[in-house]
């Protein structure tokens, strides 16, 4: 079996790694091979190849080597990389921004294709463009179009199967869920000290709601590390600073590094307005860290209140609170971390959903109504 995974739109494995994410990505992929399937990723990239085929042995890189301005190789995908094309079995999106590329592909192929979305795109542009705003639109317009010609879905939550069928004439049996997975092994307890009394990992940007948390923070005593680069680093340094508030700002860490400063931290926040499905959240839970997420979509349905984690709203009052009286209570930390140790095992396991997607993906081939090598 050969499956061929078109990354997103412009990105790249250089990419994944400059941002600290290339070992959590092709973690799937390597248990992939494990299981005798054959791998191809097609990439934006236009050193990848060469970059990278060390780190990805068994994987075949297929990127921009003739360095074409990315428009014009986003348009020759298929033609460039046809002899691959041609004898995989099944081609498979990363995420939306890009799928639409993908399924052309599949089509001019007679290839079945797996259109995976990790978020969904429309909502995300809606929240930072307006719902109106021509972006938001055409995310709408190409959702519409991947999700209806695809011939399967896979989406990480049930809020977004919902969401799909609320706007897309389709059987539900189209659309399959499967959330994000975490290395168990790699984000574990241990015995590490303590050191960190709230943690933050993800971009900084305003979807993540991090002026309300700094606001939280001041007057707080609290050994605080943030982790992550982004649109907005420049403005949080900044009001940190006028708020009093010392942040240990860590920039981007690779991912199989972030597993240490879970370990060492007291509480992880994520007071998010919106979420897709966070692989940060659930790294953090697989470590035994007792978790605050906001009360918000992609937050909610992994953290249950005093289950498995504590919920807040997103303004600062809020957050405060939460903050205040985990930090305050040690029994009530040690109840949550292992609860969500539990349920992160039990629901996001790597080895559970790489036998998940599995199942899809021999599925998806079987019935396929392409032509197959």
């Amino acid at each position: 079996m050969h499956l061929t995974l078109f990354f997103t739109h412009k990105a790249s494995l250089k990419t994944w790694d400059g941002v600290g994410m290339f070992e959590r990505e092709v973690a799937l992929y390597r248990k992939y091979l494990e299981k005798g399937m054959k791998i191809s990723f097609i990439t934006y990239g236009r050193k990848d190849k060469e970059l990278f085929s060390e780190r990805l042995s068994g994987i075949e890189i297929l990127c921009n080597s003739t360095n074409l301005p990315t428009a014009l190789y986003t348009k020759l995908i298929p033609l460039l990389h046809a002899k691959t094309l041609r004898k995989t079995n099944i081609i498979k999106s990363n995420q939306t921004p890009g799928a639409i590329t993908a399924l052309r592909t599949a089509s001019l192929h007679n290839k079945p294709m797996l259109a995976r979305c990790g978020y969904m795109h429309s909502i995300n542009t809606a929240y930072e463009q307006g719902k109106e705003s021509i972006a938001a639109l055409m995310a709408l317009r190409d959702e519409k179009q991947l999700f209806t010609k695809a011939s399967h879905i896979e989406v990480t939550t049930n809020l977004m199967k919902e969401n799909i069928l609320s706007r897309i004439t389709m059987n539900d049996d189209k659309i399959t869920v499967i959330p994000n997975y975490v290395d168990i092994n790699l984000f574990a307890p241990n015995q590490s000290e303590k050191i960190i009394d709230l943690i933050f990992i993800g971009r900084l940007r305003p979807e993540k709601n991090l002026f309300a948390l700094l606001n939280a923070l001041q007057g707080l005593s609290l050994k605080i590390v943030f982790i992550g680069t982004g649109a907005q680093e420049r403005e949080l340094k900044a009001h940190a600073s006028e708020l009093g508030i010392q942040v240990d700002w860590k920039g981007n860490i690779p991912n199989v590094e972030l597993s240490r400063y879970l370990q060492q931290a007291k509480l992880f926040i994520l007071p998010s307005h919106y979420e897709g499905h966070p692989k940060t959240l659930i790294e953090a839970m697989a470590t035994g860290v007792p978790v605050i997420g906001a009360d918000s979509p992609g937050i909610r349905e992994v953290v249950k209140h005093l289950e498995n984690g504590w919920l807040c709203g997103t303004n600062h009052e809020s957050i405060k609170e939460a903050i205040m009286e985990l930090s305050a209570s040690q029994p009530l930390r040690t109840h949550l971390g292992k609860k969500a140790r539990a349920f992160a095992v039990a629901h996001y396991a790597l080895d559970h959903i790489v036998e998940k997607e599995l199942m899809l993906i021999e599925k998806i081939i079987s019935t396929s109504r392409f032509t197959r090598s």
